[in-house]
């Protein structure tokens, strides 16, 4: 089952990871304890959008920029569950920003991400 939580406390990471920001920073900033943060960052705690929109501020983040690329990452999730489901020799396999897919029809493949953002290659 994926969870929207874990991915979404990914994308948080990830994204405060990239600015070279501590937990401690941006809980300041966000005004919510490091413990939390680190809960919902770690998927373990549903983060309200009120929650959500207080770390995006801290961040420097448009919320819609978060959720498009927690979008793109619970598509990738759905494409490789549904892969493994159907018992694909290759699943997906996220690998530096592009996806390769193996064993699958082209016109079985569908992804809805910016172009920029991944490159789809059937095999």
């Amino acid at each position: 089952m994926i969870l929207l939580r874990r991915l979404l406390g990914d994308v948080l990471r990830r994204q405060r990871q990239r600015q070279g920001r501590t937990l401690r920073e941006v809980s300041s900033s966000a005004r919510v304890s490091l413990g939390y943060l680190s809960e919902v960052e770690r998927g373990q705690k549903e983060a309200s959008s009120e929650l959500l929109a207080a770390i995006c501020d801290a961040l420097d983040v448009r919320m819609s920029e978060l959720m498009r690329e927690v979008s793109d990452e619970l598509a990738l999730a759905e494409l490789a569950q549904s892969a493994a489901a159907e018992h694909v020799p290759a699943p997906v396999r996220p690998m530096l920003g592009s996806v390769s897919v193996t064993g699958v029809p082209p016109e079985r493949v569908t992804i809805k991400a910016p172009a920029e953002a991944v490159d789809v290659v059937a095999a």
